[in-house]
């Protein structure tokens, strides 16, 4: 029956019984004969024929229809049925930026390797926004949802930032109490393209916008952490770079009863982005599919 319903829709598209014969190497005749054929398992007729042209009856409209989404769903069932029992290979280019790629996604990578040992990957760590079609990028792990709506987005990790410091920097400079008191610190600053840099804080209603200098910024998180840590200063980061080192005690939490953000209204979640294609290959999904197993654990 799917094979006659295909018939039918190539059919409609193509306009002719000859034309529909050329796109599917099949002869005119037996074209019309398959659709002789679906028309008598309708009981309804679907064209009304004449030497020019075939036009859709009411029924072959509504048919056309539902045949066609159910076209789409059997290509969509095979597909998926394939693509589980094929082996992810091949070669994956992944954009990450420096901080979470060498902190959190190169230490996983041995082990999604030898589970799936017929990808290699190819890894930059680049805290600039890479663009995923010019440069042949296969997955990009970014801060927020991509802007570009012909792109897909799995979110990875809720991204938290903590304000902290090094115990001998608090006891040198003293605890910022309430946040207008990092006017008097000095602030580690990721770099950006505005003339002045403000953090974000908020408590029940309360919100605040910070402006904060520092002599120190950088594209990337990892000279900012290392600063804090030598008692160069008071840093914001994301949470999943401090808390080992809270723990340890090698920093320490400021303003810890405020919520703290690097950018006003932006949870800055962290998203592995890809090409918006329906049916991404085996190794993409599978890397995905990974990724999001040892995030959100």
């Amino acid at each position: 029956m799917l094979d006659l319903i295909r018939i039918f829709v190539q059919t409609v598209d193509s306009g002719s019984f000859s034309k529909a014969g050329m796109v599917l190497d099949m002869a005119p005749s037996s074209i019309a004969r398959n659709i002789d054929n679906l028309e008598k398992k309708l009981g309804v007729t679907l064209f009304k024929r004449s030497t020019r042209k075939l036009l859709l009856t009411g029924h072959g409209q509504q048919f056309l229809e539902g045949g066609s989404q159910l076209l789409k769903q059997a290509d969509k069932l095979t597909f998926s049925m394939r693509q589980a029992n094929s082996e992810p290979e091949g070669l994956l280019k992944i954009s990450v930026f420096e901080g979470f790629g060498r902190q959190i996604i190169c230490p996983l990578l041995p082990e999604f390797l030898a589970r799936y040992p017929k990808v290699k990957i190819d890894i930059d760590l680049n805290n600039q926004l890479v663009d995923l079609n010019s440069e042949n990028i296969d997955i990009g792990i970014r801060i927020g949802q991509p802007v570009d709506s012909s792109l897909r987005a799995r979110m990875l990790l809720k991204n938290h930032t903590l304000v902290c410091a090094a115990p001998a920097y608090v006891a040198q400079h003293g605890m910022p109490k309430v946040p207008d008191d990092l006017r008097q610190h000095n602030c580690l600053l990721l770099s950006n393209e505005r003339q002045r840099t403000y953090w974000y804080f908020q408590k029940n209603k309360q919100q605040h916008k910070i402006p904060v200098i520092g002599n120190l910024s950088s594209k990337g998180g990892t000279p900012l952490l290392e600063a804090a840590l030598h008692a160069g200063g008071i840093v914001q980061m994301s949470s999943w770079m401090m808390t080992n080192l809270i723990a340890e005690g090698k920093l320490v939490r400021c303003l810890a009863d405020w919520q703290s953000s690097l950018h006003e209204g932006s949870s800055g979640d962290i998203y592995a982005v890809y090409q918006g294609s329906k049916y991404p290959r085996p190794a993409l999904r599978a890397f995905i599919d990974f990724l999001v197993e040892k995030t959100q654990r």
